[in-house]
Formats: C-alpha cells, sequence, structure tokens
C-alpha cells in the first residue's frame, strides 16, 4: 500500500507531518509518499533513522496556504495538495492525506479524482463519542453551507456506507439533526430531508434527533447540512476545551474521557463521495495526529471503502 501525505499542508508543517510519517513508517509496510517542495522535506529527513524503501519524496513547488480560497488551486496545480491527490488518480497511490486547507483539499479531490455517481457535493464526516463506548458519525460539518434535501440523502446513505466499516454493523441506524423529535418539526430543508429519509427502509432511518443526542447512543449516524454541522462541532470543540481547562484549574488534572475529544487521538476523516480516498486531518495536527490520520488511511484502504460506497450509491439511487 502506498499513501501519499501533503507534507506542506497544516500549521506545523512540514516538521510534524515528515515525524508523523517516520514514526508509522517504523512498523507498517506501507510505503509513505512525502509529496512538498524537496529541499524542505529533505532538511527534516537528514537527521532521522528510516527505510529509504518505505519513504520517498515527490517534488512540488508550490504550496496551498490555510488562508488561501478553494479557487486559488486553479493557479496552483503544482501545489503539494494537488499533486498528492494526482498520485491517487494515477494509481501511484491508494490515499492522500492532509492537514493543510480543507477547502483546498476538497477541491482537489473533486477535480482530479471526481465525484462518484449520484453525488452532488461530498461531504466531510467527524466522529464523535457517544455512551456506551460508542461512536456517532456527524456529517456533513462544514464541506456544504447550503444543502437540498437530496443531499441530505446522500450523506445519509454515504455515512451509512463508513459506519459500516468502522463499527462492522450492517444496518447502522440514521438519524436526523432538528431541533425536535417530532416528524413535523424543522425548516423547509429538514421537513423535506425527513420525507426523503423515511421512504428508504434501506437507510435504516430513525427519524430526527436532537443536538444532545449526538453522545446518547440512540444513532450510529447523524445527517444535517455543513453550516449547522459545523457550528455545532466547532461548539462542542471550545465546549470540550472549556471544560478540560476547568477542570484542571479545579481539581488539578484532567479526566481521560477527555481524550475521547482530542483531535489528535482519531487522526483524521475521509472526504466521503469522492473517486478516491482522500483524508482531512485538523490543521493544528502534530505527529501523533498524522500517526493515527495514516492509520484511518489504511482502513479506508483495506476496506475498500470507495468501492462499497459505489455499490451502495448504484442500488440506492
Amino acid at each position: 500500500m502506498r499513501i501519499a501525505l501533503d507534507v506542506m499542508g497544516g500549521d506545523y508543517a512540514p516538521q510534524e507531518i515528515v515525524a508523523g510519517a517516520l514514526e508509522w513508517s517504523q512498523g507498517s509496510a506501507t510505503e509513505l509518499i512525502l509529496v512538498g517542495k524537496e529541499d524542505r522535506i529533505a532538511v527534516e529527513l537528514e537527521p532521522a533513522s528510516y527505510d529509504p524503501g518505505k519513504i520517498s519524496i515527490v517534488h512540488a513547488s508550490q504550496v496551498m496556504e490555510m488562508d488561501e480560497a478553494a479557487a486559488a488551486l486553479r493557479n496552483k496545480m503544482d501545489s503539494s495538495i494537488a499533486v498528492a491527490t494526482r498520485l491517487v488518480r494515477e494509481g501511484k497511490a491508494d490515499a492522500v492525506l492532509s492537514c493543510g486547507s480543507t477547502g483546498a483539499q476538497m477541491a482537489a479531490a473533486i477535480f482530479i479524482l471526481g465525484r462518484l455517481e449520484h453525488i452532488d457535493r461530498p461531504p466531510i464526516v467527524a466522529i464523535t463519542p457517544a455512551i456506551g463506548g460508542k461512536n456517532c458519525l456527524f456529517l456533513d460539518v462544514g464541506a456544504n453551507v447550503d444543502c437540498k434535501p437530496q443531499q441530505i440523502l446522500q450523506f445519509a446513505l454515504l455515512g451509512k456506507v463508513y459506519a459500516s466499516i468502522l463499527t462492522g454493523l450492517d444496518q447502522p441506524q440514521v438519524a436526523l439533526l432538528n431541533n425536535g423529535e417530532e416528524e413535523g418539526k424543522g425548516n423547509s430543508l429538514t421537513l423535506e430531508a425527513y420525507k426523503l429519509l423515511k421512504e428508504r427502509p434501506d437507510i435504516n432511518f430513525i427519524g430526527n434527533v436532537e443536538g444532545r443526542d449526538i453522545f446518547s447512543g440512540k444513532a450510529d449516524v447523524v445527517v444535517c447540512d455543513g453550516f449547522v454541522g459545523n457550528i455545532v462541532l466547532k461548539s462542542l470543540e471550545g465546549l470540550a476545551m472549556f471544560a478540560a481547562r476547568s477542570c484542571m484549574e479545579e481539581i488539578g488534572r484532567v479526566p481521560p474521557m477527555f481524550q475521547q475529544f482530542d483531535y489528535s487521538r482519531v487522526g483524521g476523516a475521509p472526504l466521503l463521495g469522492v473517486n478516491g480516498v482522500s483524508i482531512v486531518c485538523h490543521g493544528s495536527s502534530k505527529r501523533e495526529a498524522v500517526f493515527n490520520g495514516i492509520r484511518i488511511a489504511e482502513q479506508c484502504v483495506q476496506s475498500e471503502m470507495v468501492q462499497r460506497q459505489k455499490l451502495a450509491l448504484s442500488k440506492s439511487l
């Protein structure tokens, strides 16, 4: 297996990206392709001891900065995220991972890998902890701020496939995030989305859930538009940080349960609905997050995630 890393993307690139790659390569046979400015990568590799058969460099002359709009990718097709994504399209890598601009990575995935048939807009998925040691997949968390009901249905199908990969469940339970559990609650988007989801027995739709239910274990997958999803996700991150700091001030330690909200332990999440494995990592990722992001990439490739999405979509839409 070969995984391409956008070494220039992220707040701590390239040092922490390379460090995470080196740590992973010590215990895995997977080949890691470090994509970025060759001289910068060479500086990071020079003091390290590693197997050159498992670590290689592909030069990319440009960098997509974190604050650049996704449209800038058109003028930076030799950027590290574009080059790394092309390696996947050309079959030279099985997955791409980046801690850089999510917008740029989304644009690269759409324009270089292409969307899966029947998918209008690929969503980003987040994994949140739930009661009983379960996890809940929450999507879309920011890729698509304006959605149509049909796109919410697509998110549900994609989320169900990924949940099956992570949990082994044949029929993960899917819910719609709303401002009440009753069928008649919501705005025009959620009311119409509810109707579409209810009509699809193959989705295993259990109805509406409220924000507090994301952690209840009621559903394995919770879907919403990216505007709402991003606000919820950022609010949860802020609440977890506040609670952790408060615990440190009051009792002198942070309870272990807060580790479940640590993005570095999750590593990353795949863009769903694109024709290739593209793993999105947090912009502030350091070596531990990169290490775990590579683990997610391997898992997606080994489980044939893209092929399983295609199969689910061909049967359902």
